[in-house]
């Protein structure tokens, strides 16, 4: 085996690694009771940095975690970022933890439709006729899975729309910030407040913290946020985007699985319906994307951002 077929077997198996660790989360969240999704984030945010910041010093990338300190304009950037980010990691938890697994799998299938409309809305980029019927597919999906709630599905578009403008945001970074050290300065962007509140929680005796079984599964937070984040940077510098792009559909893909299969959340008719016209937006705008992937639109450079549940 030569290689350059070593080097894209090897980003394979990392890419659907990554992938597969992140869809399996709704099993691990669970395991956390009886902490509260505030309280599970805040470990996150806190055990995530402390893994980073070990891993930056094991992997000798620390320089690059200073300099991202140091820069005023990016650590800005960073820092609205990690909002979104605690945004979605929080609406994700408060799912998966009041049985709304399914929801979550909706809104990351609906994240790359949202990037789209992104696309025009924030970058005034112009849309093929092919990229606007996939968009009128997710609209209609939104329209018939709201009826047959009876509500809007709020948890899958607050997680689809944060995840997408999280995206956006760490894409116009391009390849100026690596995985490993944007994740750290994001995670300690958010630090502080995360103490605080774990500090107050243990002052009040509302924390539920205990050196056992469960402390351990608190802090081993921090290890399923950044250990995917590795695999799929691995994944990312290996293999094309378009294979990325196409792996990205197995997190939710496992979502769903898991919300109808381990949950047993129900699936009526019409909510198999609302799946079915994003599975069809998705097919259209797949299709369209490879066809078109040996000529990406300006701004559409650079790896696909992985999903923010991470």
């Amino acid at each position: 085996m030569d290689t350059a077929a070593r080097r894209s077997r090897a980003g394979l198996a990392a890419g659907v690694g990554a992938y597969a660790l992140w869809g399996a989360l709704p099993l691990y969240f669970p395991l956390l009771a009886p902490s509260d999704p505030v309280e599970i984030i805040a470990h996150r945010v806190v055990w995530s940095l402390l893994f980073c910041l070990v891993l930056l010093l094991v992997t000798r990338t620390w320089g690059a975690f200073v300099a991202i300190l140091r820069d005023v304009r990016l650590l800005a950037t960073l820092t609205l970022a990690a909002v979104l980010l605690a945004v979605n990691w929080l609406v994700f938890v408060h799912g998966v933890l009041t049985g709304h697994v399914v929801d979550a799998a909706l809104g990351y299938f609906v994240n790359p439709l949202v990037t789209v409309a992104l696309a025009v809305l924030v970058l005034g980029e112009r849309l093929r006729t092919v990229q606007w019927v996939a968009v009128g597919c997710g609209a209609a999906a939104v329209v018939v899975l709201t009826v047959a709630y009876g509500t809007l599905p709020w948890i899958a578009l607050v997680l689809a729309g944060s995840f997408g403008t999280y995206g956006l945001l760490k894409s116009r970074l391009g390849s100026r910030v690596g995985a490993l050290p944007g994740l750290a300065a994001e995670t300690a962007v958010l630090a502080p407040a995360a103490v605080l509140y774990l500090g107050w929680l243990h002052l009040t005796g509302s924390a539920t913290f205990a050196p056992d079984w469960h402390g351990l599964a608190l802090v081993g937070t921090g290890v399923v946020t950044a250990v995917p984040l590795l695999l799929f940077n691995s994944a990312a510098r290996r293999l094309p985007l378009s294979t990325v792009g196409l792996l990205q559909y197995l997190t939710p893909v496992l979502h769903l699985a898991i919300g109808v299969l381990v949950a047993g959340e129900e699936m009526p008719p019409a909510r198999w319906w609302g799946f079915g016209l994003v599975w069809l937006a998705l097919v259209v705008l797949t299709v369209d994307g490879l066809r078109h992937s040996r000529r990406p639109a300006p701004g559409a450079e650079g790896p696909v951002p992985p999903p923010s549940d991470a």
